[in-house]
């Protein structure tokens, strides 16, 4: 079965955000793995873009009940009518989980895969977390670039 993987992150994004996110589609298609996003605008929308770009299959999961917003670059849109809800169907449909940049969307889709636990969490950008005590959390990879991002989600 081919290893899935779904990227977060804010409908709005910082140009850098942006920019990792193509990147990070690029490389996710070329190394033949299928993404899943949010299938709108900003994080979303850009790697689309990058997955589109190489050939790649991206696969949006929108949370109202119509394709309206959703990115023409997507391969498929699943139409979902569950709101935020749908961040959950994103994190347990996927193998890995890979953050760009942050928002309060994007901190719960990081905290529902953590809590599904045994697969990769990546955040590039945006939200790193620590516990009480200022450690960071323990199985969170926080990255620095696109390559770290997707190399820590498809070897992890």
């Amino acid at each position: 079965m081919t290893f899935q993987v779904a990227v977060c992150g804010p409908r709005q994004c910082t140009d850098e955000d942006r920019a990792h996110a193509y990147a990070v589609g690029e490389l996710l298609a070329e190394a033949g793995a299928v993404v899943i996003c949010g299938g709108g605008t900003g994080v979303m929308q850009a790697v689309a873009g990058g997955v589109r770009s190489k050939g790649g299959i991206v696969i949006g999961i929108r949370p109202g009940d119509s394709r309206e917003g959703a990115s023409p670059d997507l391969t498929a849109t699943i139409v979902t009518n569950m709101g935020e809800a749908r961040n959950a169907v994103i994190v347990w449909s996927a193998d890995a989980v890979i953050s760009v940049g942050g928002s309060w969307g994007t901190l719960s889709e990081i905290a529902l895969a953590m809590r599904r636990g045994g697969i990769p969490v990546v955040c590039l950008g945006g939200w790193s977390l620590t516990d009480k005590d200022g450690a960071p959390v323990p199985g969170l990879h926080v990255v620095t670039t696109p390559q770290e991002a997707v190399t820590a989600a498809l070897n992890s």
